[in-house]
């Protein structure tokens, strides 16, 4: 596979992030802006940061898209409007967009390629069509759908339309992330951005006429967590994706880490590439929940997740910012292995022992001892963490 058949999109949460999913291989990102996006609690861009990650991005042959995701009350109409018009200034690549009305908005009020969110549960080729003849130019599919079911929208829209789809990342347990639950038991609204995350909460059974009784739903000692998910991965799949037509592989993680989006984009672009090396192991050395196919090859029923913790072999102890230093993450110790994690080939991978003193005040920038390799701006140093159980392989 080659890097100009089908695009690699990542999540950026802010400016830093944007950059660096852009150093470690996205061929585009996907961002929000301070208003109308699903992550309200992601940093998110003004109107000038969008402009500057444009004109970064397309100094780069990239591309960037902006969600305005939300699904809108009326109130909103005037304010999406404006937004509309500014995005069409700041020569945005594309927008994101679940609801009927702001597709209307974008179509009749900019040149803005419009992108169908998969929020608008695209899971046929008869509501694919439809979405093309009002005006959508990608289709974000719905999660749920198998490989014989993207295959078939892909080929009915085929000239038409792009499809997009997730290949890695956190999964809802509501149809395609429209959640109520956040809504009725915090008031958060999940369809406004401001989700709760309440399928990650532990469960308990409690009897209407028995208010001081519960009793634990119990799967394991700590307990249950009835709606919780595993993480999609797809990285071993990728061929049968673009085979069916996929033009976009679309990963999630806007409140994601700056080490988990250099880490996942830097695994799905070397896959993409034909870089030869076990996927698994590496994705299994940045914070995930256990991996699962999810519905695309039909078994559903291994998305479940029965625990709250995430687990990871590896942690993120510094951010390279400058020829020999780093911004710490984490506290290091004389004599720790360190290995790099770097888009540059020649030092990804790499490890060596650090030579300096204990340092343990994170977000400070220290000088990096004992390195041997030339490091670039970005570069991740990484260390092994205490063994701990392997996720499943698939």
């Amino acid at each position: 596979m080659t890097k100009n058949k089908v695009e690699l999109l990542a999540p950026a949460g802010d400016m830093q992030r944007a950059i660096i999913a852009m150093d470690y291989g996205a061929d585009a990102i996907y961002l929000g802006g301070k208003d109308f996006s699903l992550r309200a609690h992601a940093i998110n861009f003004t109107d000038d940061e969008i402009r500057q990650i444009v004109h970064e991005a397309h100094a780069r042959n990239k591309k960037v898209y902006v969600t305005v995701n939300i699904i809108p009350r009326n109130d909103d109409f005037p304010q999406i409007m404006d937004y509309a018009k500014r995005l069409q200034t700041l020569q945005v690549d594309g927008v994101i967009v679940a609801d009927l009305g702001v597709i209307k908005v974008f179509r009749d009020n900019t040149t803005l390629p419009i992108h169908v969110s998969t929020q608008a549960n695209i899971t046929n080729r008869e509501t694919a069509l439809e979405f093309v003849r009002l005006g959508a130019t990608r289709l974000v599919l719905a999660r749920e759908l198998s490989i014989g079911e993207i295959k078939t929208i892909c080929q009915a829209v085929q000239g038409q339309a792009e499809i997009e789809v997730f290949v890695h990342g956190a999964m809802c347990v509501s149809y395609s992330g429209r959640c109520l639950l956040s809504n009725y038991m915090t008031g958060r609204a999940s369809n406004r951005g401001d989700c709760a995350h309440a399928c990650r909460y532990h469960y308990v059974l409690q009897e209407a006429k028995r208010p001081n009784e519960y009793w634990p739903i119990e799967e394991d000692e700590h307990g249950a967590y009835i709606l919780n998910s595993r993480d999609l991965c797809l990285i071993n799949h990728l061929p049968e994706l673009i085979t069916a037509g996929v033009t976009s592989l679309k990963i999630e993680g806007r409140v994601k880490s700056a080490y988990y989006v250099a880490g996942v984009v830097h695994a799905y672009r070397q896959a993409l590439d034909g870089v030869k090396r076990d996927y698994l192991h590496e994705l299994d050395k940045i914070s995930h929940r256990p991996y699962t196919l999810g519905f695309t090859f039909g078994d559903e029923n291994k998305q479940y997740y029965p625990a709250a913790r995430e687990q990871q072999t590896y942690e993120f102890v510094g951010l390279v910012n400058g020829a020999d230093t780093m911004i710490l993450k984490n506290k290091i110790n004389p004599g720790d292995t360190l290995e790099i994690l770097s888009p540059n080939a020649a030092t990804d991978g790499q490890t060596f022992i650090w030579q300096g003193d204990m340092q343990n005040q994170p977000e400070t920038t220290v000088t990096i001892v004992g390195c041997p390799y030339k490091l670039q701006l970005n570069d991740i140093l990484r260390r092994p963490k205490p063994p701990a159980p392997s996720s499943d392989q698939i």
